[in-house]
């Protein structure tokens, strides 16, 4: 055997073992993903248990009129305070607490519920909603190869998914919710002074006209009609993930509570 054969065969073997250690790295990795969000939906739904599992909505509140937190959000809000709500969609793996850090905006688009650097994050809310007070939650979450996160958010491309899972849940500390879909958008994060609409700039959104307005252009973009709409007085909840078939594409599904 030449030695110019024996040097590819050695770099192939070494390309190989590369190649199973970062196989390897990135199995190990989802998997203790997988049970981290396991884990967390277990607390959750023992919380629920105890509280008896009230139908959607549930408002409770105390002797002085103040709201109650859900018996479901208790442990895991002693563990993090960072919590602002549960986030659930069947017919997909998207079953995750919605985190929102006061310090940094995007903090949890690295790390996961217990403050550990992690690539895949968890949803989180944008800075500019609040759960208390905003007419439009803007939700962000990534799309992972595993699967994991908001990638499941890609099969209401096809309106036959969308007709089966019109619907979604979406509690916050106080108050278990539901939202049906207005519409399911694809669009794209574009330059700052590119005049187009852009969904995710809903701290522009505050007079009736101006929410009469987002929710016509959501509304023109659909990829199918869904049948519903929303008005000024409607809150609204926006999924948002990448979207890989444009530069920087993004989907978007729309929805308002029931």
């Amino acid at each position: 055997m030449s030695k110019t054969k024996k040097i590819l065969i050695a770099v192939s073997l070494l390309v190989l073992v590369f190649s199973l250690v970062s196989l390897a790295r990135t199995f190990l990795r989802d998997y203790a993903e997988k049970q981290k969000i396991e884990e967390l939906t277990k607390v959750w739904k023992e919380g629920s248990e105890q509280g008896g599992g009230d139908a959607i909505p549930s408002l409770l509140f105390n002797k002085g009129n103040e709201p109650v937190m859900l018996p479901e959000f208790r442990d895991l809000y002693e563990r993090n305070s960072d919590i602002v709500g549960w986030l659930k969609i069947d017919g997909t793996r998207i079953e995750y607490p919605v985190m929102q850090s006061p310090q940094d905006s995007e903090y949890y688009l690295n790390h996961d519920f217990d403050k550990n650097e992690n690539q895949g994050g968890l949803p989180f809310l944008d800075e500019s909603s609040t759960t208390n007070h905003s007419d439009i939650l803007l939700i962000h979450g990534h799309h992972m190869k595993s699967g994991w996160m908001f990638k499941d958010l890609m099969k209401y491309k096809n309106e036959s998914f969308y007709q089966e899972h019109a619907t979604f849940q979406f509690s916050t500390l106080y108050e278990k919710e539901e939202y049906e879909i207005v519409a399911v958008i694809l669009s794209k994060v574009y330059r700052k002074s590119d005049d187009v609409f852009k969904y995710y700039q809903i701290e522009n959104v505050n007079t009736p006209a101006e929410f009469d307005s987002y929710v016509q252009n959501i509304k023109q973009r659909s990829l199918y009609d869904t049948g519903v709409t929303a008005q000024y007085g409607d809150k609204l909840i926006v999924l948002s993930t990448c979207e890989y078939s444009t530069e920087n594409g993004r989907l978007a599904v729309v929805a308002r509570k029931r």
